[in-house]
C-alpha cells in the first residue's frame, strides 16, 4: 500500500487501481477531523461509505462538492453516518441532476425513509398529490446474497463487473429494539475482497476471524474507543487480538483530542488519516 496526500481537488477517478480516501476519520462529535465517512475509487468508479452531518462541508475542503458524489452505501441510521443525506438528496434533485445511486436492500430503505429522512424530505416535495419517497430522490441499488468461504454477504458492484465489488456483513452496535423487536440495522463492508471497513461495531472476535477466513484481507479500518462501552469496540479489546491481525488494523472513528497516542508502540498499523489517498 502506497499513501499519497491529496494535491489540490480530490480526485473521484484514478488510473484503476483501488484507493481509499477518508472525508473524515472522527467520532460523531469529533469538529476537527469530521466523521468518519470515506470514499473508494477505482477507476471512472467512486462510492462513499457514510454520508455524515459534517460530510457535505468536509468534502468542500478538498475542493469538491457533496453533488459530485454519484454513489453511497450508508452502513447505520446515526447522523454521523447519514446526516448528510438530507443534502445529498436536495442537492441533487434541485441542480436537476441524476438521482445519486444508493446501494440498500428494500428492509433497510424502508427503515431509513420513514425514521430517519421523511421527516425533512417527504414533505417538502408533493408529485400529483402524493408526498416525495425515497426513489423521488435516489435510485435504488440492491444487493444480492452470495456466499463466501463459510459466510454470507449481501454484494454489490458499482460500475458493474470490474468496479468496486462491495461486500457486506451485519455487525452487531446497538442492543436497543423498537416496540416490534426490530434490532438496529448496522453494518460494515469488504471491498474488492481486500479491504475492511467496520462501520461502527462493537467488538466481535468471531465476526472479524470469520471475515479473515472468508477472504484474503490487505487491511483492515477499524473504529475504536478508548473505553469499554455498549456501542463500540473498546481500545483495550482491540489490543488483545493477535499480533497478525493487529498489525492490519488502522483505527478510525476516534475523537481529536486522542491522536497523539502512538498505537504502533502496542502493534497497530498506526490511525487512519483524513485527506491522503490510501493506494492498495
Amino acid at each position: 500500500m502506497k499513501i499519497t496526500k491529496v494535491q489540490g481537488k480530490l480526485e473521484l477517478k484514478n488510473s484503476g487501481g483501488l484507493s481509499m480516501f477518508f472525508v473524515g476519520t472522527g467520532s460523531a462529535f469529533a469538529k476537527e477531523n469530521f466523521q468518519n465517512n470515506v470514499l473508494f475509487i477505482k477507476g471512472k468508479n467512486h462510492i462513499l461509505i457514510d454520508c455524515g452531518t459534517l460530510c457535505p462541508l468536509a468534502v468542500t475542503k478538498y475542493g469538491i462538492q457533496i453533488s459530485d458524489i454519484k454513489n453511497f452505501f450508508l452502513t447505520h441510521s446515526h447522523a454521523d453516518h447519514i446526516g448528510g443525506m438530507e443534502e445529498v438528496a436536495f442537492t441533487s434533485y434541485y441542480m436537476k441532476k441524476p438521482r445519486p445511486v444508493v446501494v440498500i436492500d428494500d428492509k433497510y430503505k424502508k427503515v431509513l425513509w420513514s425514521q430517519s429522512l421523511s421527516g425533512g424530505l417527504g414533505y417538502s416535495k408533493t408529485f400529483d398529490g402524493r408526498t416525495a419517497g425515497f426513489d423521488d430522490y435516489f435510485e435504488q441499488l440492491k444487493p444480492a446474497t452470495v456466499r463466501c468461504g463459510k459466510n454470507y454477504y449481501k454484494r454489490a458492484v458499482i460500475g458493474g463487473e470490474g468496479g468496486i465489488d462491495i461486500k457486506i456483513f451485519e455487525t452487531s452496535h446497538s442492543n436497543a429494539r423498537d416496540v416490534r423487536g426490530r434490532i438496529f440495522h448496522s453494518c460494515g463492508v469488504v471491498v474488492d475482497d481486500r479491504i475492511v471497513f467496520t462501520g461502527d461495531t462493537k467488538f466481535d472476535r468471531k465476526k472479524l476471524e470469520g471475515i479473515l477466513s472468508d477472504f484474503d484481507i490487505e487491511w483492515i479500518f477499524h473504529d475504536a474507543c478508548w473505553f469499554k462501552n455498549e456501542v463500540h469496540a473498546s481500545y483495550g479489546e482491540l489490543k488483545a487480538l493477535p499480533a497478525d491481525v493487529k498489525k492490519k488494523i488502522y483505527l478510525c472513528h476516534c475523537d481529536d483530542t486522542l491522536l497523539a497516542k502512538d498505537v504502533t508502540a502496542d502493534g497497530f498499523a498506526g490511525f487512519a488519516k483524513r485527506g491522503v489517498y490510501y493506494n492498495f
